[in-house]
């Protein structure tokens, strides 16, 4: 977890694991444009199972065929609810906590349709989640120097045009394997980028200048 700032103004980067399992889950259950935003595909890749397929399959077992359409909708309102709740959570736990914990998984006692993926889907989803979070491990220890850098020079650049020290501000990036680059604001205070953004060091600095000068 990259850390950088002053008793005025802090900015951290990390790649927390809930988030992790959390999109895998939503790409192998095959959930298209489900969140706000809606963010891309992960990368590598999973194999998706379309939801519509499943939710049938589902409904089919227990005759209820015609609830398969509310049901497929609950389901992505349920895994939305749950992001939200997850976004927040990341910032005021330890990166690599889970709140995924078996067998029961209670965390989603209010998603049943959710809490039926998880059961299902959630071994494989952390198995890919623990291979993300020690690519990023790995490659936060090679750069750290090289991100806090981009993250001070801006800071310091933004204080130097104004000619002050920078106000009170805190923002918090969750630097995720998604198949597109780019950032999304997910939360208060908290940005979505891709890996391919944060590994670009002149996009990552374009990116986050006129931030730093909305918030400064």
């Amino acid at each position: 977890m990259l850390v950088e700032g002053t008793l005025r103004w802090r900015v951290t980067e990390d790649c927390p694991f809930d988030l992790l399992i959390g999109l895998c889950l939503r790409d192998l259950a095959g959930l298209e444009g489900v969140g706000d935003p809606v963010l891309p595909a992960v990368v590598p890749a999973v194999q998706r199972e379309p939801a519509s397929h499943r939710v049938l399959a589902k409904a089919a077992s227990t005759g209820w065929e015609a609830t398969a359409p509310a049901a497929l909708a609950q389901l992505g309102e349920e895994w939305t609810r749950w992001w939200r709740r997850a976004v927040v959570h990341a910032n005021a736990v330890a990166s690599w906590s889970t709140a995924f914990v078996p067998p029961h998984f209670a965390e989603f006692d209010r998603e049943i349709a959710l809490q039926d993926l998880v059961i299902e889907r959630v071994e494989d989803a952390i198995a890919w989640a623990k291979e993300r979070r020690a690519e990023y491990v790995d490659d936060d220890r090679a750069h750290r120097l090289e991100y806090s850098a981009d993250i001070v020079d801006i800071v310091r650049g933004r204080e130097h045009e104004l000619r002050r020290q920078a106000g009170s501000f805190r923002l918090d990036i969750e630097a995720l394997p998604l198949a597109e680059p780019g950032a999304w604001v997910v939360g208060p205070d908290t940005v979505v980028i891709s890996w391919s953004l944060r590994d670009d060091h002149e996009a990552f600095r374009r990116w986050l200048a006129p931030l730093v000068a909305a918030l400064v």
